[in-house]
């Protein structure tokens, strides 16, 4: 339902910037096509339903650098922005062990797997070169699992299904290259268990989920 909420949605914004388009000028920096590369901080954490905050000795976290592309389509309607986008992402945050105490954040020893996220984003323009925005919708995110039993390697990994909000500064250097910084928040309330080989897929799952993401970007508009 989530997944069909998200689409619903990214199809509506598509279906607003179609005759929107037709109707402004080309002469703009934030209007059509763009792709764009993104990296920078990923925390992954316990979310405030299971923190364990009373011990200084667990984080419940996992730290990393954030590594994706992304694509979208915005309509420039003179002060406002609006358009949908879409990333594929990756991440190297994993849990580890500090001082002989294992940093977990509730999924045991597991590193950041692949990240989707589906949404849009709104944007007012501070200048004809620059624009704050903000933007939200739906990601799924993969958690490897780290084991083996001595011979064998196992793939299962955790499948988290959530939300994601954000904001950022984007700045316009010409009509084609662009640059921006932002931050995100994700937090993922289900999850179900791929398992390796031929068994069938868990049971969806309550969890509380908590990312935080401090990311720059650059990219080029078409």
């Amino acid at each position: 339902m989530t997944k069909m909420f998200a689409l619903l949605a990214t199809g509506s914004l598509v279906a607003m910037a179609a005759p929107a388009a037709a109707q402004v000028g080309e002469d703009t920096p934030f209007s059509g096509l763009r792709v764009q590369a993104t990296t920078g901080y990923d925390q992954l954490k316990a979310g405030s339903s299971i923190d364990d905050d009373g011990n200084d000795n667990n984080d419940q976290s996992a730290e990393g650098v954030f590594y994706g592309a992304s694509v979208g389509y915005d309509v420039d309607l003179g002060k406002v922005v609006i358009g949908p986008e879409a990333e594929f992402a990756g991440s190297t945050a994993d849990t580890d062990f500090d001082d002989g105490d294992f940093e977990g954040f509730g999924f045991g020893n597991v590193s950041a797997g692949r990240d989707l996220y589906l949404g849009g984003r709104i944007g007012v323009k501070a200048n004809p070169n620059m624009m704050f925005y903000a933007k939200g919708g739906y990601t799924n995110a993969k958690l490897n699992v780290r084991s083996n039993d001595g011979t064998t390697e196992f793939n299962d990994d955790y499948d988290l299904d959530g939300y994601r909000v954000g904001g950022g500064l984007e700045y316009a250097f010409g009509n084609n290259l662009f640059a921006n910084v932002e931050y995100r928040y994700s937090n993922y309330s289900k999850a179900e268990v791929d398992f390796d080989g031929t068994l069938p897929d868990s049971e969806r799952f309550d969890v509380d989920t908590d990312r935080h993401q401090v990311l720059v970007g650059v990219g080029a508009r078409f």
